[in-house]
């Protein structure tokens, strides 16, 4: 670790399966303001419509491809950690997939610092997933969360009306 110059950030956030769906013109179109999902949503964009195109079938969602909000929140990850001043852009870098469980869909970061100094480094990490915590709704998914006693307490009391 301190030959390497970086710590590593390996932690997953667990996205609720049921919030996840296609993007509708509005959401693309919405998302394409910001800067670092631009040049994926252009790119992106194109490579559905040719092969869309190419498809000798009825426009359906069994048919044709399109653009999800989860796809699309991993694209932003990615290109968030690839900018930021403090992930070290010459080791490995991913935001991947982990297999879906009872807990949701669990989204990977998989990155290294520029520090191997603890407080530092928990610092950057803490940041980075902050700003994750903080954006996740601009994509239309919500985090999964075990109900908590004050969940159950509000259940019970809607029932009791």
């Amino acid at each position: 670790m301190s030959a390497s110059g970086g710590r590593r950030i390996k932690r997953s956030i667990s996205i609720d399966a049921t919030s996840i769906h296609f993007l509708d013109e509005d959401e693309r179109q919405r998302l394409h303001k910001a800067h670092l999902l631009k040049p994926y949503l252009t790119t992106r964009h194109q490579e559905i419509d040719a092969w869309n195109q190419q498809l000798d079938a009825p426009e359906s969602v069994l048919n044709h491809r399109q653009m999800t909000n989860i796809g699309t929140f991993r694209a932003y990850l990615n290109e968030y950690l690839r900018h930021h001043p403090r992930i070290r852009k010459d080791m490995t870098l991913m935001v991947r997939q982990l297999a879906p469980d009872d807990h949701g869909l669990p989204i990977e970061i998989y990155a290294f610092t520029n520090t191997v100094v603890w407080l530092e480094y928990e610092s950057i990490q803490a940041d980075i997933f902050d700003h994750i915590f903080a954006v996740v709704e601009e994509f239309g998914l919500r985090i999964h969360q075990s109900p908590t006693g004050n969940d159950i307490r509000a259940l019970s009391g809607a029932f009791q009306r």
